[in-house]
């Protein structure tokens, strides 16, 4: 079937603004309606309900919300971007998001949940000093947060110039104010109920329009995947190099050896990322939280396969539809790279199918980014201020009082870290947050979870390496500065070679919570260890009546 070449030439426009902004506010209106309704009922000051819902969705509703979640702005317009942009090693995302979901989800997730109650700080601290390991925990769930959130909002200034037609800085910086204003109404008005039904009607809407858009594309190459990559390979630049590893992360030993270090961190990261984890906490009982985990699994699965007929696909139909190579007309679009859904969903129906397409992206970017401050806030009320400044007596009442203020100034520091942060690829920024959540989170989760002899020292140790690493390595590596794609291109203070940090975060954070675990002279508490031992593969005593 021929591809649709009487659409208007790219060079022209990017769509109608007039659909585009009448989608959003379609939008927005219905989700805030949603929230608003879901949560009228509920107990404003009860902390339970703030942070987890009130426990109460059931294993399918938690398996869509955690699915939207889970699939960010990254996974949509940063994927898709990146595949198209630079062929396999943009695939190399798909496959490490997915194959990371299910490591999460089988190590991690359900012991996690079983064991804790709102934070992740909850189990890290369960058989340790509560102090010292919660305020590490609470600062490495607010780095992490901090991170992703910059890309969602930098998605979010670029998605909008695109369907807006705003190309300068000012315009977008406005843009990224407002949504940063709206996520922050999605939670203080509705908390994690109302952000968990917004996640349900997003995964719906993202898996949905994807998978249409997919099949769409191969209507066109006749469903021959070989004829749509032939057709890509056309209308790349790089031509059959997009096929093969290197394109990107080819070039010398730093950018190989960078590759490696970016799927080990698109593997490990996910499963120390605190607003998914914290995900687990909104189901009531053990079994209903492995419901969810299979809802997940699947719906991931099959959006991730999907991102590969959507990236070739947007080489070829933009390439062939704007008279020029794909690539390059993607990159050179307002949004750049992360514009490469957009532009496939305008080639393939029209300025409609574009604005309802950016409709579900601008969704995606709205609730992520309202599950991430949740997270934070609640890190920081529950953990900060209650556990560690308060000694764990502030009343419920007070205790979300603060995490709705602490809401309204993460949502002003994503703001303007949006506005620094606009014009990356997204899937790229993400790629830096797995790289702390997998070094600062996941050796400490794995050892509190797996090693009887863990101890306070061995967390903290952990916990603070791999966070500081991390994020020192990231602040002197290419992807900051030295580079004309870093934040600061006209700048050069790279010293640390490797664009990601988790080939030496990660094995270095592991290796000090060995250290100071058998350096430490207060040995594991034995009974609190066989007690969370027992709650973590169980369920026993964890939240409210567990059912196995």
């Amino acid at each position: 079937m021929p591809a649709p070449s009487m659409l208007t030439p790219l060079a022209v426009s990017y769509g109608n603004p007039l659909i585009n902004i009448s989608i959003f506010v379609v939008f927005v209106i219905f989700t805030m309606a949603v929230v608003i309704t879901v949560s009228r009922n509920a107990d404003k000051k009860a902390a339970a309900n703030f942070y987890t819902g009130g426990a109460a969705f059931s294993g399918r509703q938690n398996g869509l919300a955690i699915t939207g979640d889970y699939l960010s702005a990254a996974a949509f317009l940063g994927v898709t971007g990146a595949i198209a942009i630079n062929g396999f090693d943009g695939f190399l995302y798909s496959v490490g998001f997915f194959v990371a979901w299910i490591i999460a989800l089988t190590l991690v997730a359900e012991p996690l949940r079983n064991t804790g109650r709102y934070t992740m700080a909850d189990v890290l601290s369960f058989r340790m000093e509560s102090k010292p390991v919660r305020t590490a925990a609470a600062i490495s769930t607010l780095v992490i947060s901090f991170v992703y959130l910059l890309a969602q909002m930098a998605g979010a200034g670029g998605l909008v110039a695109l369907l807006l037609g705003i190309k300068g800085t000012v315009g977008q910086n406005l843009v990224i104010g407002v949504v940063g204003a709206i996520m922050i109404a999605y939670v203080l008005i509705g908390g994690m109920k109302g952000t968990t039904w917004v996640q349900m009607i997003k995964a719906v809407l993202l898996v949905s329009g994807a998978t249409i858009m997919a099949i769409w594309v191969l209507v066109y190459a006749n469903f021959n995947v070989s004829s749509l990559l032939r057709d890509a390979i056309a209308h790349h630049t790089g031509g059959e190099a997009i096929l093969k590893p290197g394109l990107q992360y080819g070039k010398d030993w730093a950018t190989k050896l960078s590759f490696v270090s970016l799927a080990i961190a698109l593997v490990t990261g996910p499963s120390g990322l605190p607003h998914v984890l914290m995900r687990f906490y909104t189901v009531p009982t053990a079994k209903e939280a492995r419901r969810s985990a299979v809802w997940a699994i699947n719906l991931v699965g099959l959006f991730f396969l999907v991102t590969f007929i959507l990236g070739y696909g947007a080489i070829w139909l933009v390439g062939q539809n704007g008279g020029d190579m794909g690539n390059t007309l993607i990159s050179g679009a307002p949004g750049k790279a992360n514009a490469a859904a957009p532009l496939l969903a305008l080639m393939l129906g029209g300025e409609i199918m574009m604005g309802i397409i950016s409709g579900v992206a601008f969704a995606t970017i709205l609730a992520v980014v309202a599950g991430l401050t949740i997270t934070a806030s609640a890190s920081f009320a529950h953990d900060i201020y209650n556990n560690v400044m308060k000694g764990g007596v502030v009343d419920a009442a007070a205790e979300v009082r603060v995490a709705r203020i602490t809401s309204v100034v993460i949502g002003i520091l994503a703001v303007i870290g949006g506005i620094f942060a606009n014009g990356q690829n997204i899937a790229f920024l993400i790629s830096l947050a797995f790289g702390v959540a997998a070094a600062a989170n996941l050796p400490a989760i794995l050892f509190t979870l797996y090693w009887r002899r863990f101890n306070t020292r061995g967390s903290v140790w952990s916990i603070y390496t791999g966070l500081i690493t991390s994020v020192v390595l990231i602040a002197f590596s290419p992807a900051i500065s030295g580079d004309k794609s870093a934040f600061f291109p006209h700048a050069d203070f790279a010293w640390f070679p490797l664009t990601n940090p988790t080939i030496v975060a990660l094995p270095l954070a592991f290796l000090m919570g060995w250290l100071g675990t058998i350096t430490a002279k207060n040995t594991a508490d034995k009974a609190l260890q066989a007690e969370m031992e027992v709650r973590s593969m169980t369920g026993l005593g964890a939240g409210e009546a567990i059912v196995h």
